[in-house]
């Protein structure tokens, strides 16, 4: 067993991005996906029994969320170089009577796990990094209240830390809007066969990033619970039938396919994201198709198992422009920008409000970093327009986000002098980025 944390080892603070003057021609394997894995391993914890999973991310992540599990008294024994992770789960009970959590900057580890300690008995305090404790987390604090909870932000300010007093999950209808994040509902979701009464989950105001949802309701069926769907926006989780299950796969993460995928794109050539399936309940899935609109060819399903998403672009034929509403996919924005900055035209992107508050208001660091290389940018409450101009050669800032310092990296690989600030950020998701870009 090792506990080691996933680091991105060897990255400078600062990494020059050698430029490709060629199609590239590349089969990956991308690591799995972080929001399965991290659905997983609360999951694991609910069944009764051992449940080993395999392909989880390792990642800063997922490192967050299994330790979690650990702080709360759950027998986890991690490979993180094998991606088996193994969990001693106890069927809706929370060993620890009590505990003090840190979960970093990991959005679904926090949310969740909120949601989880609900489900224990005693004194559970939930805390993260300083950018934690600007992301909020009341919507989903006053779900829990309203159901009798007595949680709250001990800063008052509806941002971690988050105090949960827990004597078990009250249940009934609860009422979350889902204009800021779709994981409170997903943290609902997940805990909800095991309330005291049975639960009913209904979303009010914008419903953002619902594929999400319909990722954990899609893991949570394949634990064993089903879930009626009573409308669009009210979900019922079958009540007091236990999660079970002999041994999970996760796929790999398609955000992470993005960006392999929009080299080939930026490029010309052809990408082939392996162990990715056509149909996958991941919303991110459905980047390829932007690329589609773009001017690439796409090709799915293409190996056994359904598997398999290739993206090519002769490279006499050139990118246009998009316009193109990302509310179900905010993440794959960033990746998105970057492509934009290779098409003909502005491209739009619109209906991403949410992106403000993820690791950094991405909106407002993709402005920046876009302008500094040379587009003319356009930035709004909840949308970006980007035009290409002459590029700038830049050091691209990271503001501690994977995501922007993965997707920036994109720049570099079609436009020389391209170099990215604090590299080793992409720990948090992907570790191993620079040195799977470099097989490109």
């Amino acid at each position: 067993m090792t506990d080691a944390r996933p680091t991105a080892q060897n990255l400078p603070s600062e990494l020059p991005i050698a430029p490709l003057d060629r199609p590239v021609s590349l089969d990956i394997a991308v690591p799995g996906s972080k929001s399965i894995t991290n659905r997983a391993l609360l999951l694991a914890a609910l069944c009764p029994g051992e449940v080993t999973l395999r392909g989880v991310l390792s990642a800063d992540d997922t490192h967050f969320m299994a330790v979690g599990l650990k702080t709360l008294g759950f027998q986890v024994e991690t490979n993180w170089a094998a991606g088996i992770v193994k969990v001693v789960g106890q069927g809706g009970k929370i060993p620890a009577q009590g505990g003090e959590l840190f979960v970093g900057n990991a959005g679904t580890a926090m949310r969740f796990l909120s949601a989880f300690v609900c489900l224990g008995h005693g004194h559970y305090r939930l805390d993260g990094t300083a950018r934690m404790r600007e992301r909020p987390i009341g919507d989903l604090i006053e779900g829990l209240q309203a159901m009798g909870v007595k949680a709250r932000c001990e800063l008052n300010n509806n941002c971690p830390p988050v105090i949960v007093e827990a004597d078990g999950l009250p249940g009934g209808r609860v009422e979350v809007d889902g204009s800021r994040s779709s994981q409170y509902v997903s943290a609902l979701l997940l805990v909800a066969p095991f309330a005291k009464a049975p639960m009913e989950v209904c979303v009010t105001g914008d419903f953002v990033s619902r594929p999400y949802v319909e990722l954990t309701l899609d893991t949570m069926s394949a634990f064993g619970v089903g879930t009626l769907n009573k409308d669009a926006r009210t979900f019922a989780p079958t009540h007091g039938t236990a999660y079970h299950s002999n041994g999970y796969e996760i796929e790999g993460d398609a955000t992470a396919a993005s960006y392999f995928l929009a080299a080939a794109a930026i490029l010309g050539g052809r990408v082939c994201v392996t162990n990715l399936r056509a149909d996958s309940p991941q919303g991110d899935v459905d980047f390829a198709d932007i690329l589609a609109r773009m001017g690439c060819r796409v090709r799915q399903g293409i190996f056994a198992g359904d598997r398999g998403i290739e993206v090519y672009r002769d490279p006499k034929t050139p990118l246009k422009a998009v316009n193109v509403d990302l509310n179900d996919m905010p993440d794959v924005a960033q990746t998105l920008a970057a492509v934009a900055l290779f098409a003909e035209g502005t491209t739009t992107i619109i209906n991403v409000g949410n992106l403000r508050i993820k690791e950094t208001d991405r909106l407002k660091a993709l402005a920046q970093e876009l302008t500094r290389l040379g587009a003319k940018i356009e930035e709004g409450p909840d949308y970006l327009e980007i035009t290409p101009g002459p590029h700038k050669d830049a050091l691209v800032e990271t503001y501690d986000d994977h995501r922007m310092a993965m997707a920036m990296a994109l720049v570099g690989l079609g436009r020389p002098g391209v170099t990215i600030k604090d590299p080793a950020c992409v720990a948090k998701t992907y570790p191993k980025y620079f040195e799977d870009l470099g097989r490109l």
